[in-house]
């Protein structure tokens, strides 16, 4: 198998993998607008936090492409529009931060000229950018596993998807996985389904098929199963947002998974740049969970599998606790002793 590209930039473009359709086609999707980019990430066209917020700096790119003359208030309410997209994730506020705050100081030099292709380049160099920081994050990780099993390989566990489709270059959860594997680090890798989306069932069995990495996918319900049989050794997730205390919001069951962990004594690492941070909440009991349409449970490849009376709930994202966590990793450390004081520091780089 072939690696697809997740997002490209062509001829001032932005033309997006339609992840809802792998593994089974692979078909694109091209956005030429803000609205289009709106709802690329609305429909989960395009996923993952990271890859989330790269297709928003490109959206906005595409919003002051728009404007025959550059006006700050209406690139603003472009930004306003595409971060309602979706809630939980914090990438998607902080990217469309990122893109006004370079277009508003381009703004007042009166160079409204250069705002566009300094987007676009802005866009470019983040994609850049996180290869480094995911790689780095990957050597954290090896490392700190290196001191409890030494270097043999190991059979490691996640849960819905933070590869290449998620991220772009490379994964974050699923990159330390990679990065591991690559080193001879990897025995077996046990890959969540991720109800009711199945992330983990299409999205990342689907990269660890490209990337040759021996794998069974699993449902849910047999986390129990996998840790009381000794099966795991440790397990990395994502992250979609991530507070001042290290509590952290990701794909509903990963708290779940925390809990049984952590029962049974089998580390658990969140895995996430600094961009996934948001200090400006105090506990993940300020996030906003992402309800998301009942079709998805109720529907399955396009058929109804649930009674026409029966109703669903949801919820995209659960918030686990840090204090189920064995530490955060992001490009600037690991977070071990998870504190807010800690956390500050760390994502700040102090």
């Amino acid at each position: 198998m072939k690696a697809v590209s997740p997002l490209e930039w062509k001829n001032d473009e932005l033309v997006l993998v339609d992840q809802r359709k792998l593994p089974l086609t692979e078909s694109f999707v091209t956005c030429k607008t803000v609205e289009d980019t709106f709802e690329a990430i609305k429909v989960m066209v395009v996923r993952g936090a990271p890859l989330i917020g790269f297709s928003a700096l490109y959206g906005m790119a595409l919003a002051a492409k728009e404007l025959e003359t550059f006006d700050l208030t209406k690139f603003k309410k472009s930004g306003d529009f595409l971060k309602s997209a979706r809630p939980t994730a914090v990438n998607l506020a902080y990217e469309v931060d990122r893109a006004i705050e370079l277009a508003s100081s381009l703004d007042k030099e009166g160079r409204q000229g250069e705002i566009y292709n300094s987007l676009v380049s802005f866009s470019h160099a983040q994609i850049e950018k996180i290869f480094k920081d995911n790689t780095n994050m990957a050597k954290l990780a090896m490392k700190d596993l290196e001191e409890k099993y030494g270097d043999r390989p190991l059979r490691l566990m996640t849960l819905c998807n933070t590869g290449f489709l998620a991220c772009g270059p490379m994964g974050t959860a699923l990159g330390v996985i990679d990065y591991m594997n690559q080193n001879g680090r990897v025995e077996k890798v046990f890959a969540s389904e991720t109800r009711p989306y199945l992330q983990g069932g299409r999205l990342t069995a689907y990269e660890l098929s490209v990337l040759g990495i021996p794998h069974y996918v699993t449902v849910e319900g047999a986390f129990s199963y996998l840790m009381r049989e000794k099966l795991v050794d440790a397990i990395f997730i994502g992250a979609d947002r991530i507070v001042a205390n290290g509590d952290t919001a990701n794909k509903v069951g990963s708290s779940t998974l925390a809990i049984v962990a952590k029962y049974y004594g089998v580390p658990f690492y969140t895995v996430a740049p600094t961009s996934t941070f948001d200090l400006s909440l105090k506990t993940g009991d300020e996030i906003e969970i992402e309800i998301r349409p009942e079709e998805e449970v109720l529907f399955a490849m396009g058929q109804r599998i649930c009674p026409e009376q029966s109703r669903a709930l949801n919820p995209s994202f659960d918030v686990t606790s840090h204090r189920d966590l064995t530490g955060i990793i992001c490009e600037n450390g690991l977070i071990k002793d998870i504190t807010p004081e800690n956390v500050e520091r760390t994502v700040k780089g102090l």
